[in-house]
């Protein structure tokens, strides 16, 4: 168990030094000048030769590509994260500001979704090819085919005109005022759950499906167990294997469709915090969160599949 834990360690590590050069490279590659989206286009037009060598000096971007990087990782090894070129705000004082509310959505999507998904599987293997099969499998379709910030705006708009709801755009941590943070945060997480529960629901279905063909659940079938039973105290525990495995991966579905979910909320975390750095080109900002947000990733995904192999003994001699 330790070598297994000690090798998806070491990939860890790997994982994210890849991703970081790549994020590095693409953001240096990507067309656009950083000084026209600080200064403008009237205000670079202005600038003489001097004068734009000392502001790509001042920003650190005359320096050699390899230097760019290493001072790079050398703020994310401090946990500074650089500066933002618009504010004077540290790219850490900024995760640390807006973070929590991006993962209070994160998780609370997650729990949504098993708290929809299994439900739903569990009706669609208890009563397969029925009318409420029929309608849980119509709407886990409709849930991955709709966009999450289309939903999303449909609910703004539903609760605007119909109810006359605002909630509230500033960042209220939960310790404070719970209800008002709630109000922030449980939207955008309706809408990722929902979009995670017809993932969920799915592989559920699937898995449960291929289970209960299973001899053991044939044994107690044959002992006399109802359905309900059996489905629930044999059958579904040796189906979550796949379904904890697709959560660690809809993770990345979470981070990566936070963005336009925050910002059709006008959620103050980060998220939306992307989204104004990338209208902005803030590179240092858009760099740093593209970077945190594939490092959760790689860690969850660790965490998984150490949960996995934790769950499923076999897996570990892999």
């Amino acid at each position: 168990m330790y070598a297994y834990i000690a090798r998806r360690i070491v990939f860890g590590l790997l994982t994210v030094i890849g991703v970081s050069i790549v994020i590095f490279v693409v953001m240096r590659v990507l067309p656009g000048d950083p000084l026209l989206a600080v200064l403008g286009p009237e205000g670079l037009q202005k600038l003489s030769d001097a004068d734009r060598a000392k502001y790509m000096a001042d920003l650190g971007l005359s320096d050699p590509l390899i230097v760019q990087y290493l001072r790079w990782m050398r703020d994310v090894a401090s946990g500074t994260f650089g500066t933002s070129f618009f504010r004077s705000e540290s790219v850490a004082d900024m995760i640390v500001r807006r973070g929590p509310l991006t993962a209070e959505i994160a998780l609370f999507s997650v729990v949504l979704s098993w708290i929809v998904g299994i439900p739903v599987a569990l009706i669609s293997v208890l009563r397969p090819n029925s009318f409420g099969d029929t309608i849980a499998r119509f709407l886990s379709i409709l849930f991955l085919a709709v966009p999450g910030f289309w939903v999303g705006m449909l609910i703004i708009l539903a609760m605007l005109f119909w109810f006359g709801y605002r909630p509230p755009l500033t960042n209220i941590p939960f310790w404070e005022d719970p209800w008002s943070n709630l109000q922030i945060v449980l939207p955008p997480a309706i809408v990722l759950g929902l979009g995670q529960a017809a993932y969920i629901a799915r592989m559920a279905r699937s898995s449960l499906l291929e289970v209960i063909r299973e001899d053991y659940v044939r044994t107690a079938r044959a002992k006399g167990l109802s359905g309900r039973l059996v489905v629930g105290l044999h059958a579904l525990p040796n189906a979550m294997l796949p379904v904890i495995t697709l959560s660690g991966i809809l993770m990345g579905f979470v981070l990566a469709g936070s963005v336009p979910v925050e910002r059709a909320f006008a959620t103050p975390g980060l998220g939306y915090a992307m989204f104004i750095a990338v209208n902005e080109r803030d590179i240092f900002v858009v760099q740093n969160l593209v970077f945190l947000y594939a490092s959760v990733f790689v860690v969850l995904n660790i965490l998984i599949d150490l949960t996995t192999a934790w769950l499923d003994p076999r897996i570990r001699l892999q």
